[in-house]
């Protein structure tokens, strides 16, 4: 499946990959997960295995069909480098990334070890936006690991934000997105820790996106921070056209 995306950030999902395993405190309550399930029980047959990991081959020449330039979240169901994603599979999707040059790719993991352990491996494009997802302390970690690779455009996706993130290092970082947990058994987020995340990327003159409060409504939580909402994005090619 690959469609219009209501995810505020971008414009489109590819999911050339689907399905995945938890790794850290940021996946206990997974949107994918539940998301996957609906649409196994419904039939929709890149789900046939459910929340399993599962290649779909199938899907890898999309991006190449769209042929107006379009923001592109890769792998919103899944994680690109799961260590049940195999080099060569890993190498064709970044294939197809480099080819469909008019459009601009979001990469996310939660597997920065990987992706470090990767990134000689990985022919980079300017194109490709590489991310990695940080809910709390224990994850920090993991912005050091992309900013060691070869990344043209290094972002953070602080989401769910599960702790402060007090004094981070962003040097090297073009974006920053925050965003509290929704869903039936969301955790709360503190407004305390997205106003330090928003003025940290202030002083460090980094783009920042605030996504949501989250919580079991989000659509009534909303997206304003401090009387207003905060839709910064990276300068680029694509979007300074």
């Amino acid at each position: 499946m690959a469609q219009g995306s209501g995810i505020e950030w971008t414009e489109s999902t590819w999911n050339p990959v689907t399905g995945c395993t938890k790794t850290s405190p940021g996946c206990r309550f997974c949107y994918a997960e539940r998301m996957a399930e609906r649409l196994q029980a419904m039939g929709q047959g890149n789900y046939r295995n459910g929340f399993r990991l599962t290649l779909q081959p199938h899907m890898l020449d999309l991006p190449l069909r769209w042929k107006k330039p379009k923001m592109i979240f890769v792998n919103s169901m899944s994680d690109l480098f799961h260590k049940d994603v195999p080099l060569d599979y890993l190498q064709r999707v970044f294939d197809v990334m480099r080819r469909a040059h008019w459009h601009n790719f979001q990469v996310l993991t939660k597997r920065s070890e990987r992706l470090a352990q990767q990134n000689a491996q990985i022919e980079w494009a300017a194109n490709i936006w590489m991310g990695v997802s940080v809910e709390t302390e224990v994850s920090r970690h993991r912005i050091d690991d992309l900013r060691s690779t070869g990344a043209f455009l290094k972002f953070l996706s602080l989401e769910p934000l599960l702790g402060p993130l007090p004094s981070l290092d962003l040097r090297g970082i073009g974006w920053v997105i925050v965003g509290g947990e929704s869903g039936p058994r969301a955790r709360p987020m503190d407004p305390a820790w997205a106003i330090d995340l928003r003025d940290q990327c202030r002083r460090a003159n980094v783009p920042f996106f605030f996504k949501q409060w989250g919580g079991k409504n989000k659509k009534r939580a909303g997206r304003v921070l401090e009387g207003r909402t905060w839709e910064q994005m990276p300068v680029t090619s694509m979007s300074s056209a």
